[in-house]
């Protein structure tokens, strides 16, 4: 079995490109050094690869259900292996010591991190949200709510969830219905139905702490009444709350990760006495302020589903690239031989082609997710005109992030199948299964079309543009540099003529006034930003690689060529596109589809 991620290629850009050996300068990270940090990455490969690769497969095809006695049963495997990660304390990474963390900079963790997503995303899941949950706790909860939920999450006893959607509503979080009503104790009972709750249910730990959305009295329409709760499945004093599984979906893929329809408040589980029926709320923070909060889990977990895209489609490419090495077949277009023996398919240009494809897009998305990782650790630990500057372009890049490895890291687990020919959609391959793990993420934390809207409607807009100032300004720091390398000068060029081209056409499409127009095409504009931003991570990496000799260098220059050649250019379609605000969505009579 391959690898499902490559040390060498995270030493490289940890430490050759992002030098993250720097950050234990920091009051924050100083007790820290380049062999702690390398400590958490050996540990954290050894238990993906003993404990999560070996049953990937296993949980795809044994689907968690729900036993006679209303409890999700998983496979051992995936309860044990889960464990073996909370007992190593890696749960703890990113934070203060003070509350039992390891104070690692965030994109150290985001690297550890990847090994699991990488050896298997469904068990990966569980713990990841956790994280999550728990660091939206520690921003806005009170002592006692960090003490009471948040520690435990630390300690690997008690998981976490994110509950915003619901059946009716979906990603409009303006329509969802759930209600909390304040009770006269200081908590509230919150009542609806939750949809989509990745981890909502299972026996792994202790408890289950769900973060919900809810309208409370008085908060007006929309998202504006929106306010946010702790909900646990059992409540302080060990008695169960009024949090009921309904059922679980059937996904085509991460299928090892619990998906749950759940009920608030239903009586399914006899409340605590009290006049006010519904399962016990904890208020975080301000009434009305709910979705604001929410954004500091959501915004981590797009950054979260990059990275496991990336990370999928990262073990597909190592997949059939080891498959292509050993797999003969065929003869050179020059060998006219019969008799001649057959070559590994990775001679042939063609494969090379789709090897180099994924390698560009696997290669070039993890970049990406590191150094949006570092810019954490930046808006965290820097002074205030550094934080203000790695906050906004953390912002601006964050639909990127999530959306497109989400798209191309699964077009390269398209091209791992293809490599594989055949053998690539029997279950006797681990790519077909990649793929179909993989396809989710398009649609996790906000559907692609969703981030295009937040990218052009948003992010680059705000604050007068302030945010697409500051990375076109930062993307030509690295064009400067570029172009003073002889070998990587055309490269800056071309680069940099795109990049005009996208601030001209930001400027145009928002020319007429007219929103419904502007943001028609939005998912080209966020597709084309999208490529010249992984332009910018290869060009960043060939800085790093400067006249570095081996295999390893050049397979950085030949993948970088690659999607300067081949991928570059297509987004001189999409700005043409977006530049004649083409109304072809927008006039399309709902009737004629």
């Amino acid at each position: 079995m391959a690898d499902a991620l490559s040390r060498r290629d995270l030493e490289f850009l940890l430490y050759e490109w992002l030098d993250v050996e720097s950050l234990t300068t920091r009051p924050r990270f100083a007790e820290h050094s380049k062999e702690t940090f390398d400590a958490v990455l050996e540990l954290s490969a050894d238990i993906a690869t003993s404990r999560f690769a070996p049953v990937n497969h296993l949980g795809d095809a044994n689907e968690p259900y729900v036993g006679d006695d209303g409890r999700v049963v998983l496979p051992e495997e995936i309860t044990s292996g889960i464990t073996e990660f909370l007992k190593a304390g890696l749960i703890a990474g990113t934070f203060d010591e003070e509350l039992g963390g390891m104070q690692l900079p965030a994109v150290v963790a985001r690297a550890s991190q990847a090994w699991f997503q990488a050896a298997n995303a469904a068990m990966s899941s569980y713990a990841f949200l956790s994280i999550g949950n728990a660091n939206l706790l520690t921003e806005y909860g009170t002592p006692e709510q960090i003490d009471t939920w948040v520690k435990p999450i630390v300690e690997g006893r008690y998981f976490g969830t994110m509950c915003l959607s619901e059946p009716q509503a979906g990603s409009s979080l303006a329509d969802i219905t759930t209600k909390a009503v304040p009770a006269d104790d200081g908590t509230y009972r919150i009542t609806g139905t939750k949809m989509w709750i990745s981890a909502g249910d299972h026996e792994i730990g202790e408890n289950i702490v769900h973060l919900v959305l809810a309208k409370a009295p008085g908060g007006g329409p929309g998202v504006k009444g929106i306010s946010l709760f702790i909900v646990p499945k059992f409540l302080p004093d060990g008695t169960r709350n009024d949090v009921a599984l309904v059922g679980l979906n059937h996904k085509m893929g991460n299928r090892a990760t619990t998906n749950c329809l759940l009920n608030f408040g239903d009586g399914t589980f006899a409340p605590p006495a009290h006049s006010v029926p519904g399962a016990v709320g904890y208020l975080v923070g301000e009434e009305h302020q709910g979705l604001s909060y929410m954004f500091h889990m959501m915004n981590e977990a797009r950054i979260g589903v990059g990275f496991l895209a990336t990370t999928i489609g990262y073990a597909g490419y190592l997949a059939s690239l080891e498959y292509a090495k050993v797999r003969t077949q065929g003869r050179p277009v020059d060998q006219k031989d019969p008799e001649s023996k057959p070559i590994p398919i990775i001679e042939h240009a063609d494969v090379k082609r789709m090897l180099l494809a994924q390698k560009s897009y696997v290669e070039g998305a993890l970049a990406l997710g590191l150094y949006c990782s570092k810019l954490v650790d930046l808006q965290q630990t820097g002074d205030d005109a550094e934080r203000e500057r790695a906050g906004l372009l953390l912002d601006v890049l964050t639909p990127i992030t999530k959306s497109w490895p989400s798209q191309w890291c699964l077009e390269a687990n398209n091209l791992a199948i293809q490599v594989h020919g055949g053998y690539g959609y029997t279950r006797e391959f681990p790519v077909e299964q990649y793929y179909r793990d993989n396809r989710l993420n398009p649609i996790h934390e906000g559907a692609h079309g969703i981030h295009g809207l937040d990218l052009l409607g948003r992010k680059v807009i705000m604050r007068g543009g302030a945010g697409l100032q500051l990375l076109v300004e930062t993307i030509g720091e690295t064009l400067t540099r570029a172009a003073a390398q002889p070998a990587l000068a055309a490269y800056a060029d071309d680069l940099r003529s795109r990049v005009e081209t996208l601030v001209a056409t930001t400027a145009k499409v928002w020319s007429t006034g007219d929103p419904a127009l502007a943001l028609a095409n939005a998912t080209a504009y966020l597709e084309a930003a999208g490529h010249l931003v992984i332009g910018w991570m290869w060009l960043e990496q060939l800085l790093a690689a400067g006249d570095k000799s081996g295999d390893f260098y050049d397979g950085k220059r030949a993948a970088a060529q690659y999607f300067f050649r081949y991928e570059l250019p297509k987004t001189a379609a999409q700005f043409e596109l977006l530049a004649a605000l083409d109304r072809t969505t927008l006039d399309t009579d709902p009737a004629w589809l």
